[in-house]
């Protein structure tokens, strides 16, 4: 017999786990703040263990169709070549625009038949019930609740870290005169305080239009004044900082045209609590360095609705412990790796050039970094043969 389950938040976790989960025979409402829920951000990559979730869910095949196949990520420091890595070439990452991620999972979810609350923004969570604004009132109860709110959870115990580095994103047509591969994720740093980037990230809903996402990493405090930025004059140092970049910026006219991401680091050490289960960025999150946002979104909960086939007794345990170790040490990886691309630090850059970059070019180091990027260098979901 299957569960009652309210999930709170439409993101690309909630939205996965809403269709797996209702496709399963449990009845899911999702409960969402916003009256047309939508997605937030530019591009992101699925990488191939997340693929596996979409092809899960039903909505594979409709995201290959929007994204971008991704076949390398390269960066260079001053043409010095100190990022190369490679996907197996019958399993490339699908770099994406978040619309359309969007798009097929809530095609997804609807198909599956999962009912939708909207228009009010959750305030608790007890006794089954999600508790909402006042003139709203409560929805449940439920069995079980997933808290898949992202950062702005008001469910989840997790006190991230803020990271002192972040960026400015937007999506833009790909330029006619646009020089860079349409299959690679490309970068340009000096040391680790500047980094710019493109990356294509196919198309949208109902639109033949290829797109790029561009950004450009900054501190903090620089991201607390972009809204007042000299824009013409922020384009002419990122061109200066990479010729290859300015066509790619032809459609941007003013600082409000990109969008500012801030990032910020934690995990929590037990993924639940009696009755409420934490999927995604209410459960862990990280820098997007290694690309797995939305990987691990997916992935825990691809782990969360196997974890459900046992019953609802030691579910939340189950779910936990699948996740437990792929996501300790994407999440170590990620805090190791971040400074040697986004800091102050002039040493780490030094260490990433003259060590990691040359170690990356041997062939069982250059296996290792294409399983890390994969998202399947520790099996994705512990002991459970998926996918």
């Amino acid at each position: 017999m299957g569960l009652r389950i309210g999930i709170v938040g439409a993101g690309m976790g909630g939205l996965a786990a809403a269709a797996l989960l209702a496709r399963r025979g449990h009845a899911v409402t999702l409960v969402e703040r916003f009256a047309v829920p939508h997605p937030v951000g530019s591009g992101l990559v699925v990488q191939p263990v997340g693929l596996a979730v979409l092809d899960a869910v039903g909505a594979g095949d409709a995201a290959r169709d929007l994204g971008a196949p991704l076949r390398q990520m390269l960066g260079d420091a001053g043409g010095r070549v100190v990022l190369d890595v490679q996907y197996r070439p019958q399993a490339p990452g699908l770099a994406m625009h978040r619309a359309s991620l969007f798009a097929v999972l809530w095609q997804a979810a609807q198909k599956a038949g999962v009912s939708l609350e909207t228009g009010a923004a959750v305030t608790a969570c007890a006794d089954g019930w999600v508790q909402r604004g006042a003139a709203a009132g409560p929805v449940g109860p439920f069995d079980l609740v997933v808290d898949a709110s992202g950062v702005g959870s008001v469910l989840s115990p997790l006190r991230a870290r803020a990271l002192p580095f972040g960026a400015v994103w937007a999506s833009v047509p790909w330029p006619a005169d646009g020089s860079l591969p349409p299959d690679q994720l490309t970068q340009r740093y000096h040391r680790a305080a500047r980094m710019a980037g493109v990356m294509p990230i196919g198309r949208l809903p109902g639109d033949d239009v290829a797109r790029a996402a561009v950004f450009w990493s900054l501190p903090v405090a620089d991201l607390d004044r972009w809204p007042a930025v000299d824009f013409d004059g922020w384009k002419a140092q990122v061109g200066q900082f990479w010729p290859t970049i300015t066509p790619y910026l032809a459609h941007l006219t003013q600082a409000s045209d990109l969008t500012v991401a801030r990032y910020s680091h934690g995990s929590l050490a037990t993924p639940f609590q009696p009755g409420l289960a934490f999927i995604g960025d209410a459960a862990h999150r990280a820098s997007p360095q290694l690309g797995q946002g939305a990987n691990m979104a997916l992935l825990d909960a691809m782990a969360l609705t196997l974890a459900l086939d046992g019953g609802l007794q030691d579910a939340l345990p189950r779910y936990a412990a699948m996740r437990r170790w792929h996501r300790r040490f994407y999440q170590a990886f990620s805090a190791l790796l971040t400074p040697m691309y986004q800091s102050h630090s002039r040493t780490l850059p030094v260490l990433r050039d003259l060590a990691l970059a040359p170690l990356g070019r041997i062939r069982p180091v250059r296996q290792v970094l294409t399983a890390l990027v994969s998202g399947d260098v520790l099996p994705p979901l512990g002991r459970h043969p998926w996918p």
